[in-house]
């Protein structure tokens, strides 16, 4: 009997130890992201006649794998209407000097992790510099990147958290669209509108960096409570100027962020998709 419940202690152990093996590796990626990255350049044959958008949906950190493939029919959708080109990929290969300079827009879709090496990284930041855009959703602003430029003249602000006392589930609130943003970017946009979501909480509100605001929350209407286990310091939020969409210039070039757009559901809400598709009209306008 002795031998038996030593088994059996010595099994549950193993087992809490694997456990916690795999939870610290989930947290490593997530937070860190894995290095992969692809060198590999693309045969691509760019139309004369269309403007060229690049949709990105690379993860090497937490993949919202269900708002990636909900929103490649509806971004595709958009390019049809809009008489644009698409390529969609995953490989980081398409970030070189000669290809990127072709696309009017880059779009982030929920990339997350280390997505570029050093010599794209710089390819890219010459890219928006020179007068190319980026537009990023939701993931591609949380803090997996390691990459400081990118988040300076992305989000602006650090991402600390999202509410984890409602497990990950999408909260219900109004989003408010600011009249004073572009006018481009608020078109057919009603004032006010209610969107689920994962709202996610950054340290500092991108204002403070010379974003301008396209919409925002109460932060006051939500739960923002980050707090698990042994991480005991993400119990606030933004308050009730709570942004969820900015944008600024980057040189010569652009950029436009929505923190919205964490499971396929969004991609079900109209005033969401007008949001992007401004968004997208906004980075190629010259």
């Amino acid at each position: 009997m002795k031998k038996f419940l030593k088994i059996a202690l010595w099994s549950v152990l193993g087992i809490v130890l694997l456990l916690g093996i795999l939870m610290t590796g989930f947290m490593y990626k997530v937070k860190n992201g894995l290095p992969i990255y692809e060198t590999e350049i693309p045969k691509i044959d760019f139309p004369t006649s269309q403007k060229a958008v690049l949709l990105f949906t690379k993860s090497t950190g937490f993949r919202h794998s269900g708002s990636i493939e909900a929103s490649k029919p509806i971004i595709a959708d958009l390019a049809k209407k809009n008489n644009w080109f698409l390529y969609e990929t995953e490989s980081g290969g398409v970030f070189n000097a000669e290809q990127l300079e072709k696309f009017s827009v880059v779009i982030f879709d929920n990339a997350t992790g280390r997505l570029l090496n050093d010599e794209q990284k710089s390819v890219f930041q010459k890219y928006i510099e020179n007068g190319g855009s980026v537009l990023g959703i939701h993931g591609a602003g949380d803090n997996s990147h390691q990459w400081e430029w990118y988040i300076q003249n992305l989000t602006g602000s650090d991402f600390s958290h999202h509410a984890i006392t409602e497990g990950f589930k999408t909260q219900n609130t109004e989003v408010s669209i600011e009249q004073q943003a572009d006018s481009l970017t608020t078109l057919e946009l009603p004032s006010k509108f209610d969107h689920a979501d994962e709202w996610y909480v950054f340290y500092e509100n991108p204002r403070k960096y010379g974003f301008q605001v396209v919409a925002n929350i109460n932060g006051e209407s939500v739960i923002t409570d980050g707090n698990m286990l042994f991480t005991k310091d993400k119990n606030f939020g933004m308050g009730k100027d709570h942004p969820v969409a900015w944008y600024k210039t980057v040189g010569k070039g652009k950029s436009f962020y929505t923190s919205m757009g964490h499971d396929e559901t969004v991609w079900a809400d109209t005033n969401f998709v007008k949001l992007i598709e401004n968004g997208i009209k906004w980075c190629q306008e010259k």
